[in-house]
């Protein structure tokens, strides 16, 4: 928030992805039920994870991380949405526009580093079937989750702290239903070259880091897979890692989309896929990694028994 020109930009006006009043209605009902499930599958997913004894193993404990960030990262872009697409003009304040674009940075980062932690932890846990727990004790697992927060933290904050440095002397209407730095950074009146090299230099660095990460985890855990002699060892191996791919392919797929192109105006296309990204990916996790698991859904049953049954 900077003066220039007399004038002071206070609140921005996120102009979402319609102005047709019957279809904000459609879709408000149907972010508002996204984001329930989302918040409904990645919670329960925590809590069957805390509560069942045979979970208590790295691989749950990484997922129970992921499932948190999920919830988290929707929460920080869908209440605003929402509310958004009920009023005339939705706006958002400078500092909430700033906080707002922190945490989605922040989690959405982590994410990515945590998905890059799994594949290597499936590798670890297909070479060392029988060690893994010892090769990976919970003390390294969270030593890794903490990094990955950290280093998403970092990512976040070099990125909100060079936005908020920028002056905005109008106007003041983002092409977007949040606070997202490319359309951001399309309304400034100073120099944003350094904002856009630092946003296509560590977006660049970071997807293509972590999903190289994935990459050679994978070839050595393919490698691995045919190794097992076990045809039901195999399609078991085949069916976990392809759970977790499926979620780093959409992951990464959709964010470089949109954030390796930061001076590119925003299109409904591009709107459409920050959509799947901030609302429809944080719903995936409990449904990839929950609904391929027999024993995620023996546990569900049993949890609902209990409570139907409780003696």
């Amino acid at each position: 928030m900077t003066e220039e020109n007399g004038t002071v930009i206070t609140e921005f006006i996120l102009l979402g992805l319609t102005d047709c009043a019957e279809l904000k209605v459609v879709l408000f009902l149907l972010f508002l039920v996204i984001y329930a499930i989302t918040l409904v599958g990645n919670l329960g997913l925590i809590f069957l994870i805390q509560i069942t004894p045979k979970f208590h193993t790295p691989v749950y404990f990484f997922l129970s991380c992921l499932s948190f960030i999920d919830a988290c990262y929707s929460t920080a872009i869908a209440p605003k949405m929402l509310i958004n697409l009920l009023v005339v003009k939705g706006t958002i304040s400078f500092h909430a526009c700033m906080v707002q674009h922190l945490c989605f940075g922040v989690f959405v980062t982590t994410e990515g580093f945590l998905l890059s932690v799994m594949a290597c932890y499936h590798y670890v846990a297909i070479v060392n079937t029988l060690l893994y727990t010892a090769v990976m004790p919970k003390r390294k697992c969270v030593v890794l989750v903490i990094g990955s927060w950290v280093c998403g933290t970092i990512n976040s904050l070099i990125h909100t702290i060079s936005l908020g440095r920028l002056s905005f002397c109008g106007p003041n209407a983002v092409n977007h239903f949040f606070s997202d730095i490319p359309s951001l950074l399309k309304l400034s009146c100073s120099d944003t070259s350094m904002n856009e090299l630092l946003l296509l230099t560590f977006s660049g660095i970071i997807t293509m880091g972590a999903f190289l990460i994935v990459i050679i985890s994978y070839i050595f855990i393919v490698v691995a897979i045919l190794r097992i002699r076990s045809a039901a060892g195999r399609q078991k191996a085949f069916s976990t890692c392809a759970s977790h791919l499926t979620a780093v392919t959409i992951l990464y797929g959709t964010v470089s989309f949109n954030y390796i192109q930061p001076t590119s105006q925003y299109s409904i296309e591009q709107k459409m896929v920050s959509v799947f990204y901030a609302l429809v990916i944080p719903i995936l996790s409990p449904l990839i990694y929950s609904l391929r698991n027999k024993e995620v859904k023996n546990a569900v049953k049993k949890a609902i028994e209990m409570k139907h049954f409780p003696c």
